[in-house]
């Protein structure tokens, strides 16, 4: 398992993102997916023991997204991502549940993170809901030092809502974290952090971290099913 050699061919990919030059370096792109999939699929056995066990019997191939640029966040005209990422959670990288995420990027753009991103509309109400019912389990999660000392930025705070969402009165002590459009926590890592022998466990240990936040979460979008 190589990903200095998955960062490498990112990095070409980044500063020759056309057709022509994927079409002519195929063999460099396969080597480079072959690596990174071996890398998840690590991460998928371990994860499947010691995290969560709903990811048994997922491949790689459920979990990892696809290199082109297919979707409607799409904001260039380059046709391919300048990162290979993952999705590990129950029912693969498109299912509705929180998760796990990687994606691999050079210039220090890695990243590792946990939670539910942009979640549909009526995910987001069960778990605003659930904030505002259980609100002292949701800050003893968001606020735990473990999980702090992994992602120190704590909840993304870049998707939220101007106002108060319906339903919910603008003086609420917690409308902070009710206005959130997303759930998630993430880190980044240097080049050199992927490098280091121990970078997989690093992962691991991360994810672990947010466990809790994953479990709030997805109990609170199971309510009511």
């Amino acid at each position: 398992m190589n990903l200095l050699y998955v960062l490498d061919f990112l990095r070409e990919l980044a500063a020759h993102n056309n057709k022509a030059w994927m079409d002519e370096h195929r063999a460099m792109y396969q080597r480079a997916r072959a690596e990174y999939t071996t890398f998840i699929a690590q991460l998928l056995r371990d994860a499947s023991v010691d995290l969560e066990p709903h990811l048994r019997g997922l491949t790689p191939s459920d979990v990892m997204f696809r290199i082109n640029k297919n979707d409607r966040f799409q904001q260039s005209d380059e046709p391919y991502k300048r990162h290979m990422g993952a999705g590990l959670k129950a029912g693969g990288r498109h299912s509705p549940w929180a998760g796990y995420f990687i994606a691999l990027e050079p210039g220090g753009e890695t990243y590792i993170g946990a939670g539910r991103w942009m979640p549909e509309p009526q995910q987001l109400a069960r778990i605003r809901q659930e904030i505002h019912y259980n609100a002292p389990a949701f800050h003893a999660i968001r606020q735990d030092a473990t999980l702090l000392r992994h992602f120190p930025l704590g909840l993304d705070m870049s998707q939220s809502l101007k106002t108060a969402p319906k339903g919910y009165d603008k003086t609420d002590p917690d409308i902070e974290w009710l206005r959130l459009k997303s759930y998630f926590v993430w880190q980044s890592f240097t080049d050199a952090e992927v490098a280091r022998p121990d970078f997989t466990e690093r992962v691991l240990t991360g994810w672990q971290a947010a466990k809790p936040l994953v479990e709030f979460l997805n109990e609170a979008m199971r309510a009511e099913e």
